[in-house]
């Protein structure tokens, strides 16, 4: 992993974020009135407020802290940052309800596009647009589910790689060392917060649901900014991305076991981190007490990075895919719901494919998060795949296997799209495929078997079994008949434990 996940980042939390400020002069040598003692009270009294918040934060992350560098950033790099413009379908006039109507207008439009290309429901009950502040507000409790099993590896992996002693030794400071490290992940998650903050068009933009269920979000201030320099009207922008929140939507609230799947993942992987603690002794001998280089060198040096497990890399590959298959899949029914009616709709397509392989917001929080750099050639992959799928077989086909987690394709089945097609064709009513002839095939076999059995009565125990026989043959291919003719209740027992995924979806489909 090249990026250490969230907590193996060392820095101090700096709830003002001084340095960012255009006009702040308070903090640096190179401020006005550059006089020692003035810099150092400013110093002691910004390090005790932090250790006032921190006493009224419990857990492994000081998330009033992350929340106020979140804030106070965007604060710093925005004059604007709570305006809503106007987009599309209103000219902007100041009014924050301008944005609204906007957002409302191309969400309602995207929905009835969608109506045509998908099975799958409207998801959305509410559609709002967010500021940057809005957005970290309302997702920063799913970012605490997120966070906290992280930091608490971290945090318990320091403390047990103290020798017995040191902790005697080191007594009420043990507190004080879980404050500091709740507010440097909480000064590490604020800052990365506020980043994307300023960057993320929707509540899904980085691939997990994050946000209130059932409420569908546009940030339109930096939807105007992603709209600058692509040379389509700001309306079509805004129609294209709420076409996809909208897709998002209709994932998390019509398929059940999706919202808990992705995030659980993330929670898996995160509790299986561990820390080589055996790099503490290295460590010391890299450091010269008397040149603070050398410090920030070893604590750069990778010492300290996560020791990936096994099950961790299976978890990985299992958030990898399954992320794939949801911008996959989205990828796919927004171009056939809005495709043949919005003229920028595949240069719009491919830019959001590009932003994400040059490293946009999902990649940044994932690297930052989990250590997990999502590869864009796995969501081309599971596009290629939906696509393929809902060519073959049809929309519904295609939908419904989201009904159950073991109907969906796996990482091989990415790798493989066409074998993965295949198999869902040997369950699937096609052209080649008569469900009357099957049905009368099935009769005809049980008529023989019955006759062969009434003919063979009293021939004993072998023409017992010459029947058995018979009627294992016609029970074999009264089984296939009833594949393929889609028998009903196939699908609808897909919980049965069968194993053979890609052989239930047909039943649901009657």
């Amino acid at each position: 992993m090249s990026n250490p996940p969230f907590g193996f980042g060392f820095g101090l939390p700096d709830p003002d974020n001084s340095s960012s400020g255009p006009g702040n002069n308070s903090s640096g040598s190179g401020g006005q009135g550059g006089d020692p003692f003035q810099q150092l009270g400013q110093m002691l009294s910004q390090l005790g407020q932090m250790f006032s918040q921190a006493g009224s934060s419990s857990g492994p992350v000081n998330y009033d802290l992350a929340k106020q560098i979140a804030l106070q950033r965007l604060a710093s790099n925005s004059d604007d940052g709570d305006a809503k413009p106007g987009m599309g379908f209103a000219s902007a006039t100041g009014d924050t309800q301008q944005g609204d109507t906007a957002v409302r207008d191309a969400s309602h439009l995207a929905e009835l596009w969608l109506d045509e290309a998908t099975i799958l429901p409207a998801g959305a009950t509410q559609t709002v647009a967010w500021t940057a502040k809005d957005w970290i507000e309302k997702t920063l409790p799913t970012w605490q589910r997120l966070c906290d099993p992280v930091a608490e590896q971290v945090s318990s992996a320091w403390t047990e790689a103290l020798p017995a002693e040191a902790k005697q030794a080191a007594g009420p400071l043990m507190s004080m060392l879980g404050q500091m490290g709740g507010m440097a992940f909480g000064s590490q998650l604020g800052n990365a917060l506020a980043d994307l903050g300023s960057e993320v068009l929707t509540s899904s933009d980085v691939g997990l649901p994050l946000g209130p269920e059932t409420t569908s979000a546009l940030l339109p201030a930096n939807v105007e900014k992603f709209t600058e320099g692509l040379e389509r009207p700001a309306s079509e922008v805004l129609v294209f991305l709420a076409a996809r929140e909208a897709a998002h939507q209709r994932l998390f609230a019509h398929v059940p076991w999706l919202r808990q799947r992705l995030l659980a993942t993330v929670e898996e992987f995160a509790r299986g981190i561990s820390v080589d603690v055996s790099g503490l002794e290295q460590l010391a001998g890299q450091i010269d007490p008397t040149d603070p280089q050398s410090i920030e060198q070893a604590m750069s040096s990778g010492l300290f990075e996560p020791q990936t497990t096994p099950e961790q890399k299976a978890a990985l590959t299992r958030l990898e895919t399954l992320l794939a298959l949801v911008e996959g899949w989205v990828d796919v029914v927004v171009a056939d719901a809005v495709g043949n009616r919005l003229p920028g709709a595949d240069a719009l397509r491919e830019t959001l494919r590009r932003r994400r392989a040059s490293g946009g917001p999902a990649e940044q929080t994932f690297a930052t998060l989990v250590g997990l750099e999502l590869r864009p050639r796995r969501m081309r992959a599971a596009s290629a795949l939906w696509q393929m799928v809902g060519d073959r077989h049809g929309t519904e086909q295609r939908d419904h296997l989201w009904s159950h987690p073991d109907l969906m394709p796996t990482t091989d089945d990415l790798d493989e799209p066409t074998d993965f097609a295949d198999r869902l064709g040997g369950t699937v009513i096609g052209d080649d495929v008569d469900p009357i002839a099957e049905l009368e095939k099935t009769e005809r076999a049980e008529a023989e078997a019955a006759a062969s059995g009434s003919e063979s009565a009293g021939s004993g125990a072998d023409t017992s079994g010459d029947g058995d026989s018979a009627t294992g043959r016609s029970d074999a291919d009264a089984a296939d008949g009833d594949s393929a003719g889609g028998d009903s209740d196939s699908g609808s027992d897909s919980d049965s434990g069968s194993g053979d995924g890609p052989d239930r979806p047909s039943g649901g489909q009657g």
